[in-house]
């Protein structure tokens, strides 16, 4: 494997085998199999999960792990082309990368939307603009439009759950937050469960349809795999039935950019608040999966958060043993 950057690059069987193999890690695990190997990991955004999950699975395989982030290590770093650098940036990204890939055998970039540019970000122009300098295996640890190695330990989650892929029914919810976030989650989180052939609906108040390109490639996809996607504004049809719930949040399309015009447009939503009413009409076991950092009280109430229905901190250990697989396959020779 030299690149981990959309699960949908990976078949069933694909993503199968790395998961058998995560669960082989956790059971038997190797300590000295990625021993003499370093992982690069450039976080041009910040993130509690990815950078403990990343720097854990790769001291349980044995191998070493630096991190450079410009809020932490770089004075100043700049992105935009045929910029004058005569500010305060002192390095550019474009020498950046190659010096800190040089330095390791595979580089982790997490490089989020900067909810700017719909169609940039949903072509994720910023990320392959940056992985084009790069000359080492990479991984993808969220961009503008993708999150693989959270999708991939939610599809381990879900398996762990017992949650069927065939006629289970996936529900992915838009909730209320203060901030404009990005399509990455609610996108790829889309695929995932259209890829293993789930009955998905994407519940979302008028205004907050997900873009026509997401949502006609997670319908080709789940036709393909058995399974099917629909959207509605209706909590109580959307959750009949339903066997999980993946509360996300994300910008209008609408107002994309524009964070004035989206303060006002959500101003009326802030009901978009999970709570145990939520689940009145779901199936008895239904799950409540999120992918963290989650505002309690706001995209959540804490009853849901503590309670028997919730499985976000699975999901996060999750991250770490999928990562492991990732890794090992990366760099094991195995």
């Amino acid at each position: 494997m030299k690149e981990f950057n959309e699960l949908s690059d990976f078949s069933t069987i694909e993503i199968d085998e790395l998961l058998k193999l995560a669960r082989r890690l956790e059971e038997r695990p190797e300590p000295r199999a990625l021993e003499g190997k370093v992982l690069s990991l450039l976080f041009l955004n910040p993130s509690l999960r990815t950078l403990s999950s990343f720097q854990a699975a790769m001291v349980r395989l044995g191998g070493g792990t630096f991190v450079i982030s410009p809020e932490m290590s770089i004075h100043g770093l700049e992105s935009r082309s045929g910029i004058v650098m005569d500010g305060g940036a002192a390095e550019h990204i474009y020498e950046a990368i190659p010096v800190i890939a040089s330095y390791g055998d595979v580089i982790g970039i997490r490089a989020v939307a900067k909810i700017e540019n719909l169609q940039n970000e949903l072509s994720d122009r910023d990320f392959k603009e940056y992985i084009s300098l790069v000359d080492k295996p990479y991984i993808n640890m969220e961009s503008a439009i993708n999150h693989p190695c959270q999708n991939l330990a939610d599809w381990k989650t879900l398996n762990d759950q017992n949650i069927s892929s065939s006629g289970g029914k996936f529900v992915l919810s838009w909730s209320w937050h203060p901030n404009a976030l990005s399509l990455a989650i609610p996108s790829s989180t889309l695929q995932m469960a259209a890829m293993r052939g789930m009955d998905v609906t994407v519940l979302r108040p008028d205004g907050y349809e997900l873009p026509d390109e997401v949502m006609n490639k997670a319908r080709r996809v789940a036709e393909l795999n058995g399974g099917s996607v629909n959207e509605t504004n209706d909590r109580s049809q959307a959750m009949e039935g339903a066997d999980v719930i993946y509360v996300n949040s994300w910008s209008s399309v609408l107002n994309y950019g524009r964070q004035s015009s989206e303060e006002k447009f959500k101003k009326e939503l802030r009901g978009w608040c999970v709570d145990e009413p939520w689940f009145d009409t779901a199936s008895v076991d239904c799950r409540f999966m999120h992918c963290l950092p989650i505002r309690r009280g706001v995209t959540a109430m804490d009853r849901v958060l503590d309670g028997s229905r919730s499985i976000v901190i699975q999901e996060s250990r999750n991250r770490m043993l999928v990562q492991m697989a990732v890794l090992h396959q990366m760099l094991s020779g195995a």
